[in-house]
Parts: structure tokens; sequence; C-alpha cells
């Protein structure tokens, strides 16, 4: 039993982004994973806060904002009223200085506060602009919202997930959302090469909906050459057998994939079934899909027989491809999940015992890993450290009295 790693905060710590502005405008959840990547390796992420905050600030456990808290250290938190053209123009300045500029409101609403692509370009000219929406900036459902649900079951995975018998399937977690804040972050950092090599910045167009769409491949490919659909198949797989999740004695659930010959062999072998090797029904993995059902029921009743311990056991000690399915509860404690660090815990006066749970940075970095400079910041708590050096102290206290500037932190 192991329990996660306790991490202080170090102000003083860098990254590979050491030095890179970034100005984010964002909201919800793939604006703050793109920012969050680049916050944790480093760059100065302005996190620019309407007067109620960011909506993740709402999302609360137990009235803790949770989801703000992991996915927001790292930042610096400015309170701005973007409704009142002053504060529009305090973002153009900081812009005018910055790497990137990230943005996820729907496609037009830039453009209409005064701060389109084209005049920032002209403005700073390396500037790579982010532009996250559900759609894209452009095509027929641009003017759509575009909340991750939408894209999820547009994509075609909400299709391919699930159970035959059962309605399909959405994830129970920010899917959408974390690919675009994923792709979002990488392909921000190849513009960002670009710019550093010629100059010349950049507009991205990070929609939502293609980067599910593209973990979906191959599926354009097989539907033109079978013009079948992909079935749902519960934990089954369409392209080897068996594999699937299967329930031990004790209550446990196993997730087991035997997707090459040899590991089947082993399989079948560890179970007392080597006859099964040389069975026509069985023989070759095109054999196991067409009878898929009968071989995954006999692996399935020899789980059953066993506790979730044997099981593991047993299988390991054949070389068999398997493992436990973990919940939060077992991750708490687990040793590879301590050991990797991929679950830390940071100081929180909020949570109870002063400490808050949070992933780790990802991917590991040898020689510029992420880092933990500060938690998730309260709202405009960095107003002074920020907008005081660019306006000046009597023009920052002008702003404040005008409720431009919010210091609500």
């Amino acid at each position: 039993m192991s329990t996660p790693h306790r991490k202080s905060f170090d102000p003083a710590a860098t990254g590979a982004l050491q030095g890179v502005r970034v100005v984010d405008l964002s909201r919800l959840v793939a604006g703050n994973m793109l920012t969050k990547v680049l916050a944790d390796h480093g760059a100065e992420v302005l996190k620019i806060e309407p007067p109620e905050g960011d909506t993740l600030r709402h999302w609360r456990i137990k009235g803790i904002s949770t989801t703000w808290k992991t996915l927001s250290r790292n930042k610096l938190s400015l309170c701005l009223q973007l409704r009142n053209p002053e504060a529009v123009a305090v973002v153009r300045r900081l812009a005018a200085d910055a790497a990137m500029l990230v943005e996820s409101f729907r496609p037009g609403v830039l453009e209409a506060m005064g701060l389109a692509p084209a005049g920032l370009l002209a403005l700073n000219p390396r500037l790579v602009i982010v532009r996250v929406s559900g759609w894209g900036q452009d095509g027929p459902y641009s003017h759509k919202p575009g909340f991750g649900t939408l894209v999820e079951g547009y994509s075609g995975f909400a299709a391919v997930n699930g159970f035959a018998d059962r309605e399909p399937v959405l994830p129970p977690m920010y899917m959408a959302d974390g690919y675009a804040g994923l792709y979002g972050a990488a392909t921000a950092m190849i513009a960002l090469r670009h710019a550093e090599a010629t100059g010349q910045g950049q507009v991205i167009d990070v929609s939502l909906f293609e980067p599910i769409h593209a973990m979906m491949e191959p599926q354009h490919a097989n539907w033109k050459l079978t013009r079948t659909l992909k079935p749902r198949t519960g934990s089954r797989s369409t392209n080897a057998v068996p594999r699937n999740a299967y329930r031990t004695k004790d209550g446990g659930w196993v997730c087991l994939s035997a997707s090459t010959q040899g590991m089947t062999e082993r399989l079948l072998r560890s179970i007392g079934r080597e006859e099964l090797i040389t069975d026509p029904k069985f023989r070759t993995n095109a054999d196991r899909v067409r009878n898929g059902v009968e071989l995954d029921g006999i692996v399935a009743d020899h789980i059953a027989g066993l506790t979730l311990a044997e099981t593991l056991a047993k299988f390991d000690a054949a070389g068999v491809t398997i493992g436990p399915i973990m919940d939060a509860e077992m991750l708490e404690t687990d040793r590879y999940v301590a050991e990797r660090e991929a679950v830390i815990e940071v100081p929180d006066d909020e949570m109870p015992g002063g400490w808050l749970p949070m992933h780790g940075a990802v991917p590991r970095l040898s020689a510029t890993p992420g880092i933990l400079a500060r938690p998730a910041p309260r709202l405009g708590e960095h107003n002074a450290a920020i907008l005081g050096p660019l306006l000046g102290e009597a023009e920052l206290a002008r702003l404040r009295a005008a409720g431009v500037v919010r210091d609500d932190g």
C-alpha cells in the first residue's frame, strides 16, 4: 500500500517554456487543459477571467472547486470586465508582448470584442493565436454551441461505445475537451517553433470535433471497404479475441487482451484448455473473432472461479496480458501510481487534512520535467503584479475605480 507523493509549490521553479507568456481568454475544460500543459512546463499563463470567474470555479464537490484547482495550477489570474472597451485595450497591450493568445469563445465573439486575429497579428506579428471552439471557425456548424457532449456523439465515438442491446454510451469524463486541449497544446508548440524560426505568427483553429474524430481512425476506411457499421460490443474487440472485462469470484474485475497468436496460446494453456489451440473454431485470430462469444464464455467461466488476487497471480505467471480494473479508491493507494508520481498531493487549506490530490505533469521529460510553481490562483490574484508594471499604478487605480479591473481574489 502506497500513498501519493506530497509536493510543495516552489515559486522559483522554472521549466522549458520559461519566458513564454500566454494570454488565456479561454473558458471550460479544453482551453484550460491546453494552457495547463503549457503552465506545467514553465509558461507564464495569464488567465483573464470575468468578474464571476471562470466557469470551472463553479463546478464544486462539497463546496470545493476541484476541477479549477487541478486544471489551473501554475497559472496567474487577472480579473477584467471584458464588456468594457478599456479592459479589451488592456488585453491588447498584454497580447502585444505575448507569445500566444488562447481563446474559446464562439466564432465571431473575439472579432466583436475588437480582438480580431488580423489586428492582433498586426500588433504582434509573432503571436500564436489558438482558437478553441466546438465545430471550428468556419463551416455550417460554426455558429452552433459546441460542448464536448455533442461532438462525442457526432464524431462516431458514442455509436460504437456500449453494448449492442443498449443505448450508445457517452464518456463519463471530458474526453472531447481533453483531446482538443492536448492536440491544441501540441499544435501551439509547433506554431511557436515556426514563429521563433521565422518571426511569423499564425492562427490555430482547434475544434472539439476534429481531435476526437481523428482518434476514431480507421472508421471511414473500414466503412468504405465493408459497408458495415461497427457494432457496439461492450468491452469486446472486433479485431482480436479474447479481449474483455471479466469478473472474479470475489467481485473484482480484470481486463485481459490476447491480441496475438502467442498470447492466445499462453492464455489457453494457463486455463488448462490447450486443446483449443488446434480447434478449428479458435485456431486463428479470424476463427476466434467469428466464435468470440463462445471463447469469451470459456475464459469468463475460468476467471469466475478465481479471486482477483488469484487471477492476477495466475495469468501474470503465465505471461498473459491482464490487469485489474481500478477505481479512484484503489488507485489512491496503488504502488505503481505512487512510484510513478501519477498522483501527487499539494498543500490546500480547503481540503480535508490540508492536501489536494491531483495528477502529476505528463509526459515525463528527463531534462526539463514539469513544475509546481503555484496553486490555482484566486480570482484576480495577480492583477497588481502583472498590470501594475504594464499600466502604471495610477492607471491601474483608475481602472479599478471604474470597475474595469476587479480585485475579487
